[in-house]
């Protein structure tokens, strides 16, 4: 039995502490992998406050380290220690390569940072580069503006990090939409390592929504989610005014308000929502699928999950991006816009009321994505599958302890 070879692993970090997008994307690729390899094992790495709240399928778990957080100035500072941000990612860089070093992954992947948040991630990757590990960089479709990411990446020494470390990118978007990496002038070896491969198609898990208020049971609804809510007052406050301004407004809005939302703010959008009679608002819902699933169309912000829920559920979507700290969100929503995935609403303008309420009168008919063909659009978990089985086909491993024998 010393020879067999061991069940896979494969190992997934996400440095975001705050947010959804980071977590969920892992979580659909987890899950994917699984599905995919019956006998495959997948471990995230998360610093999420609420990942506790999400259901994970079986052969998936996950590890929680301490979380931080960015401030408005660009510092980072620990979610709720009272400790040095020093001694945090200190502290995080010990649980992360400890648990990779005793999870001993055949494939580890890293979500967006090369070397992790402020660099915690590079002693452990040294551990696994030299055990074999096959690494690979993970990344969205859209980083942000160019201005912006050249002296983020040279500052954090991302490109080097490249070179040194990972076997392959693999990028969950087209390039039809963007090339994240194109304004870095990369050398050969590195643009060799990057794979396309399409958006992450969302499901539903057949889990009923329990948080779906009963009035927006037996009826159409427009979804209003500003994600995980820390940057979506704006939206949210645009959209209420909409229907205070025009209650002939035809159809009813359900609106996620997102769980990082600041309570003050919270509360004054559940009043406000309470005071009109075709608007519910809740604070998180776990199943956001199920929730998109039965929308008759959505409002958003336009990070990567909700348009890739979005394309799954072929939903007529509006999308308003934030234009700070990153312009990510407005890279993606002008492209798609073009390419008849999606109509935008620029936010940086004049919000009137009027504006939001003409758009929402709109958005029931408008054409769907499915309407414009895009080949490749949503295989990304499919090829992601196919890259997985890849990398473990090429790289079989013992186990720790076989090695230790031999």
């Amino acid at each position: 039995m010393s020879g067999q070879r061991r069940q896979p692993r494969v190992l997934i970090y996400s440095h975001d502490s705050f947010g959804l997008g980071h977590l969920r994307r892992c979580r659909a690729i987890a899950h994917a992998i699984c599905e995919d390899f019956e006998d495959l094992s997948v471990l995230i790495l998360s610093g999420s406050p609420i990942i506790g709240s999400f259901d994970f399928r079986s052969r998936v778990d996950f590890v929680r380290v301490p979380g931080v957080i960015k401030l408005r100035n660009g510092e980072y500072t620990p979610l709720t220690l009272p400790m040095a941000i020093e001694d945090a990612i200190a502290m995080r860089a010990s649980i992360i390569r400890h648990t990779a070093e005793v999870f001993d992954p055949d494939i580890l992947i890293v979500d967006k940072e090369p070397l992790g948040l402020r660099g915690e991630l590079k002693a452990t990757l040294e551990v696994m580069k030299k055990r074999g590990v096959h690494v690979v960089l993970g990344l969205r479709d859209v980083l942000d503006d160019p201005d912006l990411l050249i002296p983020e990446w040279t500052r954090k020494k991302a490109v080097p990090a490249l070179q040194k470390y990972y076997d392959e990118i693999w990028i969950y978007g087209l390039p039809q939409i963007c090339e994240p990496l194109a304004s870095l002038n990369l050398p050969a070896s590195i643009n060799r390592k990057m794979t396309y491969t399409g958006y992450l198609q969302r499901f539903t898990d057949g889990t009923a929504s329990m948080e779906l208020p009963a009035s927006a049971r037996d009826q159409e609804f427009i979804l209003v989610t500003p994600g995980g809510g820390g940057d979506g007052e704006e939206l949210v406050d645009w959209v209420l005014r909409a229907y205070e301004n025009d209650p002939s407004l035809p159809h009813p809005s359900l609106i996620v308000l997102g769980p990082f939302m600041q309570s003050d703010r919270r509360n004054e959008f559940i009043a406000r929502a309470d005071a009109l009679p075709n608007v519910e608002a809740i604070t998180f819902d776990a199943h956001m699928e199920s929730l998109i699933a039965r929308a008759l169309g959505v409002v958003a912000m336009g990070g990567y999950n909700i348009f890739c829920e979005i394309l799954s559920f072929d939903k007529r979507a509006l999308i308003v991006p934030r234009t700070v700290p990153r312009r990510e969100q407005l890279i993606r929503a002008s492209r798609a816009e073009e390419l008849g995935l999606v109509t935008m609403l620029r936010g940086d303008k004049e919000r009137s009321a009027d504006t939001m309420a003409t758009a929402l009168r709109h958005l029931p008919q408008q054409k769907r994505p499915s309407d414009s063909v895009v080949p490749g659009l949503l295989a990304g978990l499919e090829n992601v599958n196919i890259l997985t089985r890849r990398a473990l086909e090429r790289q079989p491993r013992p186990s720790v302890a076989a090695r230790k024998r031999a």
